[in-house]
């Protein structure tokens, strides 16, 4: 809970500083890199880092945790620092590097504000990102301890036993722990980071999802190939260079966006390569005789281009009480859609106490939500996966 004084603080200085929060953590990553050149060759991704859009994703929460602090002090958003959380845990990232972060983002800030940063703003602000920092390592601690790994050490070499290409620009790879060890267990919905060296020296983290079932012998992860420069570079080198027998570095498995053991009516919406964790969710449901509804809603250009496809079908008409809901923008002769254009759940029955599950592009998942809203489904039963930084707090 944040202090009498420092509330008070941050209520009267918290307009001037999310007016000038981009350009405050423009120049914390500009002072941030300059002093720590291999936090971008290493664990920053450079594509997002270019595009600005891990500048927004900070500014969002930063901006979005400081409000919270002062509309609802008696509680923390525990469902922002949890998403945080789980994607620092599946890149190492340990509690000293907090204090890095601290060091240049307070400098940025008296750079950018100037004598507005009087000793007690600064104080303030202060306690603000301790706050949401110690919550965070704690968080992370306890990540790392039920990963049964030291904090940061999530590192493991796989071995690529398999690679099919699911489209023009999927490929799906097998993957088994190099050293012959049993694979670390996962819940369905969540992802690991694959890190590779690219020609340049630089070692590149992306984070894919599990798209295999949790209690399989292998684990797979199917690739998009992002077309671009450094947006891509992960997945364009995987495309380009990765076959069976390479090994590949692999985290431990992390993400909050998990199925609940229970056997409420569930919505499984995706678009594009965001069906991955909704595979790995119908493999449970079906290994666990899930006998509820389950709506399964998927959103793509064309069946051409819709990953896994087959199995998305397969897998939901192994469950009783499911139906598959393809919309394509381009349908195709001989794999005719649902429905034609964007997704619109207007003739879809919802069942009462439905539990929605969303990934895929950021529109395409707000605009899933505004109708499942409409539908009387509950803002706390939807539940959603954004890849990449975590846009949604900072377009609110």
């Amino acid at each position: 809970m944040l202090s009498e004084k420092s509330t008070a603080t941050v209520r009267a200085t918290l307009p001037a500083v999310a007016a000038a929060i981009g350009t405050i953590t423009e120049r914390f990553y500009e002072r941030l890199f300059a002093a720590h050149p291999e936090l971008l060759r290493d664990l920053f991704n450079r594509g997002n880092q270019a595009a600005g859009l891990q500048k927004q994703a900070l500014a969002g929460s930063i901006a979005a945790f400081a409000t919270h602090l002062l509309d609802r002090p008696e509680d923390r958003p525990d469902v922002m620092l949890n998403r945080i959380a789980h994607k620092h845990a599946s890149l190492g990232v340990t509690a000293d590097q907090y204090r890095v972060v601290h060091q240049h983002l307070f400098a940025a800030i008296a750079e950018v504000l100037g004598e507005a940063v009087t000793p007690e703003v600064a104080e303030a602000w202060d306690e603000v990102y301790w706050l949401m920092a110690n919550a965070l390592t704690a968080i992370e601690a306890r990540l790392y301890e039920e990963q049964g790994v030291p904090a940061g050490d999530v590192w493991r070499e796989w071995a690529v036993v398999g690679r099919t290409e699911e489209t023009a620009d999927c490929a799906t790879f097998r993957l088994r722990p190099a050293d012959g060890a049993p694979a670390p267990a996962f819940k369905p919905g969540q992802y690991v980071s694959v890190q590779v060296e690219l020609a340049d020296g630089a070692r590149q983290i992306r984070q894919y999802s599990l798209s295999s079932a949790p209690g399989s012998e292998l684990r797979s992860i199917t690739v998009k190939r992002v077309r671009g420069d450094l947006d891509g570079e992960v997945s364009g080198h995987l495309h380009a260079h990765v076959r069976q027998g390479d090994v590949l570095r692999v985290s431990a498995p992390y993400g909050d966006l998990v199925l609940r053991a229970d056997d409420a009516p569930l919505l499984l919406a995706s678009a594009g390569i965001g069906c991955t964790p909704m595979l790995s969710m119908l493999e449970q449901l079906a290994a666990a005789g899930h006998r509820a509804p389950v709506t399964v809603v998927h959103a793509d250009r064309s069946p051409a281009e819709h990953p896994l496809r087959d199995d998305h079908a397969a897998l939901t008409a192994k469950l009783p009480g499911a139906a598959a809901h393809f919309w394509y923008e381009a349908p195709e002769p001989g794999h005719p859609a649902d429905r034609t254009g964007l997704v619109d759940l207007t003739a879809l029955t919802v069942p009462s106490g439905t539990r929605a599950y969303l990934c895929g592009p950021l529109p395409f998942m707000r605009a899933v939500r505004t109708q499942l809203l409409a539908k009387g489904v509950a803002a706390a039963d939807i539940h959603y996966e954004v890849f990449g930084p975590d846009l949604w707090l900072a377009q609110d």
